[in-house]
C-alpha cells in the first residue's frame, strides 16, 4: 500500500497541514519522499503509527508527551494498548452515566455526579507520568532529542537510508548463508549499534538487546525490515541476541 498525503489525510481524519506539522516535529514522518516532486507517500506502518497517535490523543495526551513515549527504544506497544483501553473504558463510563443523566433529566432529575470526571483524569495523569517514566525519560531519549533536535528533512532521510543500507547488509549476509553467530554477522551488530550511537543515541549493549527484540516482536518494524528479504528481522535479532550475550 502506497498512499498520497491527500489520500493519508482522508483515510485517518487528519488534515493535510497536520500530517505536515506531525513530519516537521518529528512524530509521524512519510514513509518516503519523492525527490523528484517533494510528495509525501505514506504507508502500512504509517497507518500503525498513526493510530498509536490518535489512541493517545484520544485519550488528551501532549504531542510532545506522544512523541516521547513513542520514540523511546524500550517502548512495549501491547503495554500501552492495554493500559489506553482501561484509560477509554473509564472515558466510557462518564459518557454513560451523562447519558443516563440525560434520560433523567426529561424526567426533571437532576444528577451533577454524572459529570465528574476525576476518576478518568487521575488514571490519565498516572498513566501519562508512568509512561513517559518507563519509556519516555530515558537518557537516551534525553540525547536523541538534543542530537536530533536539528535535522533537516534531507538529514533525516540520510540518516534512514543509512539504517536501511546496514538492514541491506544483513539481509544480504543471510543471503550469503552465514549464520547469526558469524563473524560477518557480528560485525554488522557492531555497525549497526555505532550507527545509532552517532545519529541518535549511545547505544549500549542493553538497548541494542531491546531493540532487537523489538525488530521482531513489533511488526512495524518486521516487516519494514523484511522489505531487505524474508527473514531478515528475525537475522537481525538473533545476531544482535549473540553479540550482547558474549
Amino acid at each position: 500500500m502506497k498512499m498520497q498525503i491527500n489520500e493519508f489525510a482522508k483515510l485517518t481524519g487528519v488534515s493535510v497541514r497536520t500530517l505536515h506539522y506531525y513530519d516537521e516535529i518529528g512524530l509521524l514522518k512519510p514513509a518516503f519522499v519523492d525527490e523528484q516532486n517533494g510528495y509525501r507517500f505514506y504507508d502500512e506502518n504509517s497507518l500503525l503509527r498513526m493510530q498509536e497517535i490518535l489512541f493517545y490523543r484520544e485519550l488528551d495526551f501532549e504531542l510532545k508527551s506522544i512523541s516521547e513515549i513513542l520514540s523511546s527504544p524500550n517502548y512495549d506497544k501491547r503495554k500501552a494498548l492495554a493500559e489506553q483501553r482501561k484509560l477509554l473504558i473509564l472515558k466510557k463510563e462518564r459518557l454513560e452515566r451523562i447519558i443516563d443523566a440525560l434520560d433523567g433529566a426529561e424526567k426533571g432529575k437532576v444528577t451533577m455526579t454524572a459529570f465528574d470526571n476525576s476518576d478518568y483524569e487521575t488514571a490519565r495523569k498516572q498513566y501519562e507520568t508512568e509512561a513517559k517514566k518507563r519509556w519516555g525519560a530515558t537518557d537516551a531519549y534525553k540525547e536523541h532529542a538534543e542530537k536530533t533536535a536539528n535535522y533537516t528533512a534531507d538529514k533525516w532521510q540520510e540518516v534512514n537510508d543509512g539504517f536501511n543500507t546496514v538492514f541491506a547488509k544483513f539481509a544480504e549476509c543471510k543471503k550469503n548463508g552465514n549464520s547469526a553467530d558469524s563473524d560477518e554477522a557480528q560485525t554488522l551488530v557492531k555497525e549497526l549499534q555505532d550507527y545509532i550511537t552517532e545519529n541518535y543515541y549511545t547505544c549500549t549493549n542493553e538497548i541494542l538487546a531491546g531493540l532487537g527484540l523489538m525488530y521482531v516482536a513489533d511488526e512495524r518494524f518486521k516487516t519494514n525490515i523484511d522489505k531487505n528479504g524474508d527473514g531478515t528481522a528475525e537475522f537481525i535479532s538473533e545476531a544482535i541476541k549473540v553479540y550482547c550475550n558474549k
